[in-house]
């Protein structure tokens, strides 16, 4: 019988889990011990963040959801450095044969061919135009961004071809492609969406460790607005006890700043993710764990969660209509109901590379 002590999770100053759990598909799990020797006490190393280069061969990610107003991504990087512990996309890890927990943040995979590849699909005689989202999983912005510049590529593909976008980050970074997404917005080409989960600067620097500050996002907010680019709100993930409190507050200051418009998601705990976020609410806001817990339950029938399509953004019972009756009533009150419609009639196909073909007639 093995009497080891199992030990509290470690936790790595600006990363946002505290243990790698391997994930789903996995034969073996693993579970560290205190071995008797006193290396524990010891503050960890620093986690580096490892960069892998990836393969695919598309870029453009369709989807059938009929709760998402998008039926086409792009994901420039797989895995996330800004270290969210609620971030719903940490299981998709587990596809690559990594952990949903710290390596999701600290493993990450580039998709350096990003660009080329859109060109080729947004070539193709069949394509046909419809706004993209970036942002969907992982963010467009988060720090490797500065280095690989990926998004803007994108971004660059886009703006030649007239194609429609969308953008959901949590990244100053964003202010960086003004020059691309101002032009395209004149032109009906471009949105974009600052997530803000809290107004308090500790929970924020807890729960997303390498995101920017609550601050720096509204400021961020007001950037986008003063380039007339449509910019909206998104107040996700609203977690109970924790932040649904400050839900209001956040819409009030998003709307001076510059919002349009405003969108909020019930926490989503899929898979891995679940136990993930009960180990921080039991190392960051350990008072708190039971109600936040019990209150999520409450709106997914009594599961951690429910992936069913609708129920699985907003929740259901009292708890989960109450949140959705405040949101409806603050934009309601603060004017934040307008959407964008973006425009699909200015679509060119890229330019080919070389000489035109002639035509045959």
């Amino acid at each position: 019988m093995d009497d080891r002590t199992e030990y509290k999770p470690l936790t790595f100053k600006g990363r946002g889990t505290a243990s790698n759990a391997v994930g789903r598909f996995e034969q073996l799990g693993r579970k560290m011990y205190d071995d008797g020797w006193g290396s524990l006490d010891e503050e960890p190393p620093p986690l580096r963040t490892e960069v892998t280069i990836d393969a695919s061969r598309t870029i453009i990610t369709y989807n059938e959801s009929p709760d998402i107003p998008f039926d086409r991504s792009i994901n420039a990087y797989r895995g996330c450095e800004h270290g969210c512990v609620y971030c719903f996309a940490r299981p998709t890890h587990a596809y690559l044969g990594f952990s949903p927990g710290l390596d999701f943040e600290s493993r990450l995979f580039v998709k350096p061919d990003a660009a080329q590849l859109l060109r080729q699909e947004l070539a193709h005689p069949k394509y046909r135009c419809a706004p993209i989202a970036l942002g969907t999983d992982t963010d467009p912005y988060q720090p490797i961004e500065r280095k690989y510049r990926v998004t803007r590529q994108i971004l660059e593909v886009l703006a030649e071809c007239r194609h429609p976008v969308t953008i959901v980050t949590k990244s100053a970074m964003i202010e960086r492609d003004l020059d691309i997404l101002a032009p395209m917005a004149e032109q009906g080409l471009a949105h974009a969406a600052i997530s803000v989960t809290t107004l308090d600067r500790d929970l924020a620097r807890r729960m997303e460790p390498r995101a920017a500050a609550p601050q720096r996002r509204l400021e961020t907010i007001a950037k986008l607005a003063q380039a007339s680019i449509p910019v909206a709100v998104m107040t996700a993930p609203i977690i109970p006890a924790l932040n649904d409190s400050e839900m209001e507050s956040i819409l009030e200051a998003a709307k001076q700043a510059g919002a349009t418009s405003a969108g909020y998601v019930l926490l989503r705990l899929p898979l891995e993710l679940a136990g993930l976020f009960e180990e921080w609410l039991q190392l960051h806001a350990t008072l708190k764990a039971e109600h936040v817990m019990s209150l999520l339950r409450q709106s997914r029938g009594g599961k951690e969660y429910d992936a069913a399509f609708h129920r699985r953004m907003r929740g259901n019972g009292p708890f989960a209509e109450m949140i959705g009756q405040r949101f409806r009533l603050a934009v309601g009150r603060l004017g934040l109901s307008g959407r964008t419609k973006l425009d699909t009639t200015r679509f060119q196909p890229p330019k080919k590379a070389g000489p035109e073909q002639i035509a045959l007639f």
